[in-house]
């Protein structure tokens, strides 16, 4: 029998066994739905809801739109209601989902491994400006979000899309969501392994059957043989991190049960070694224990984190060798350091094949379809065609000679995309914010991108790698937890007594490099006017007191509480 793995030092405590009355666990004979969602899921499988869409709502309109389709079944096609507009965050939490539903939709292209043809992007730019307003957004897992979608356009979008091999199939809902993998699989000189053929097989195998369309809450998968660990596998449901095995070679190390949200928790190493070839089954297997015995009773328990915090790895590993797979896994080794403390891969880096591939930064991944169609132009003219995503909201085009480079470069700096960006155009994300979330209290992208222009504007001189994260609710989209300064946000009363918008601060948070979730200082709040202050500030105390060669997170988790407000 494989040896177990050793325990991390961040594991969280496991709770005794026994739970309340039954999970909802289908393992366990727990079939009887007990909330909502868990109804309107056995009352039919949500895939089905597509020739609805197709036949009923796009003919009928928004009013025909059954509410368990509109906000429930609809997702796993992508779409969302997104927030009716001039609804304050003070109304967030406090009116019925008819009031802040607007009658358009959000609608999430999926773009398993960050990976684009220029045709595709093209489509997508298009779509962006015929059906969306313009809108588009690069979001933290690789996809592309548009708005202002009309149910009546849904069946259009969907042909075009999937006319170039695009779809929104499971992009949202209690699914497998996209595989979010390297985005220079493949290609960089660097690399560890490739995982591409994985990311395909499991797309092609389980993406859109209905095996796996019914789970407890969503999954979400990483899968990267980057050396620079490019696919923020700690806080994934599974991950496939590459590593090289003493005896093997090449494989990948095994990531089960990490989260954010509420509870955030970090994922934990099974101690095994998966051959490229396995990765589809293993996969399988994690996305079948979740099935079967996560927990159904409660949403706000029912991500495999939970499960996992319950059992521990050495469990988990038993159940996945002996119920699913039928089989031991080979034990392995863990993977080592991540070779750079950036991992968006911005700047120009060496292929293997002697080419180069180009990193830029949009502004908290905020683009429009114009910008796509140009960015497409763009890797036509100097590339061969094909473009990237990665998972800190930043793109990449690939496959550019050496004397194509600057000619590159400076076609991208004309539309503000940026490859020589300063850490605070590269290290500052957002999530979508009150403009269109129903969960959200504050604004988001247009906060972060002028906090960037002002600290640009103010620290020209500062180097160190850095990361920035607004989240508009505590739902942690934008990773809050995991940044050196993660801001979410909230309603505050300001220096003169008025309700304004503000955001909580975390300080600290990691992924790599001694991961870690962000300390919080108990009172340590920021109004969205004097955030640009407190950030030039705590950075410059940051500067006077760090050690040589000391990081943010590292000074943050020392730093007295004086010198972080």
């Amino acid at each position: 029998m494989a040896a177990s793995p050793e325990k991390p030092a961040t594991a969280t405590p496991r709770r005794k066994a026994g739970r309340h009355r039954g999970e909802g666990q289908w393992a366990m004979g727990h079939f009887t739905p007990l909330n909502g969602n868990e109804q309107f899921k056995k009352d039919d499988d949500s895939l089905n809801v597509r020739t609805r869409i197709e036949t009923l709502y796009s003919k009928r309109g928004f009013d025909s739109i059954d509410p368990n389709d509109l906000r429930g079944r609809m997702r796993w096609w992508g779409l969302y209601t997104q927030r009716r507009a001039g609804i304050d965050g003070g109304k967030t939490a406090v009116l019925e989902p008819e009031e802040l539903d607007d009658r358009y939709f959000m609608l999430r292209v999926r773009i398993d491994g960050g990976r684009l043809t220029t045709a595709q992007l093209r489509v997508i730019g298009e779509i962006s400006q015929e059906y969306a307003r313009g809108t588009a957004d690069v979001t933290d897992r690789q996809n592309v979000q548009l708005h202002w979608i009309r149910i009546e356009d849904v069946p259009a979008i969907w042909e075009k899309l999937e006319a170039v091999g695009l779809s929104t199939t499971e992009a949202c809902g209690d699914c497998p969501r996209v595989i979010i993998g390297s985005p220079v699989a493949g290609i960089a000189a660097d690399e560890i392994i490739d995982g591409t053929s994985a990311v395909d097989e499991i797309h092609e195998r389980y993406i859109g059957s209905k095996e796996f369309s019914n789970l407890p809450r969503k999954f979400k998968t990483a899968i990267s043989g980057s050396p620079v660990q490019d696919v923020v596998h700690e806080i994934n449901d599974i991950a496939f991190v590459g590593v090289d095995h003493p005896e093997h070679g090449p494989g990948f190390d095994l990531w089960v049960g990490g989260g954010l949200s509420t509870n955030p928790r970090f994922a934990e190493r099974l101690g095994a070694w998966v051959p490229l070839d396995e990765v589809p089954d293993v996969w399988a297997g994690v996305v079948g224990i979740f099935r079967d015995y996560g927990y159904r009773r409660l949403r706000t328990r029912a991500r495999l984190k939970f499960l996992m915090a319950d059992w521990g790895p050495e469990k988990f590993r038993q159940v996945l060798e002996d119920e699913y797979l039928k089989r031991p896994m080979l034990d392995g080794p863990p993977p080592a350091q991540p070779s750079s403390r950036w991992r968006d891969h911005i700047g120009v880096h060496p292929q293997q094949d002697g080419r180069f591939y180009v990193g830029f930064a949009p502004r908290v991944g905020r683009v429009d379809g114009s910008t796509l169609a140009k960015i497409a132009d763009l890797a036509e003219a100097h590339g061969s065609g094909r473009v990237r995503t990665t998972v800190e909201q930043k793109m990449l085009i690939l496959d550019v000679e050496q004397d194509q480079v600057d000619s590159l470069s400076a076609g991208l700096e004309a539309l503000d995309l940026q490859v020589k960006a300063s850490p605070f155009r590269r290290g500052t994300m957002a999530c979508t914010g009150i403009e269109f979330c129903k969960l959200a209290i504050v604004e988001t992208k247009a906060r972060g991108a002028a906090l960037i222009d002002e600290l640009e504007r103010r620290m020209p001189e500062f180097e160190e790698p850095l990361s920035i994260n607004i989240n508009g609710c505590p739902n942690a989209c934008a990773r809050i937890q995991t940044a050196d300064i993660g801001l979410k946000g909230q309603l505050m009363l300001d220096g003169d007594g008025n309700q304004v918008e503000g955001y909580q601060v975390h300080l600290g948070g990691a992924l790599g490099l001694e991961a870690g979730f962000g300390r919080k200082v108990r009172g340590l709040k920021v109004t969205s006017a004097e955030l640009p202050d407190y950030v030039e500030r705590v950075l410059g105390r940051f500067q006077e007191e760090r050690e040589d060669g000391e990081r943010f997170a590292t000074w943050a988790a020392r730093a007295s509480a004086e010198s972080l407000s």
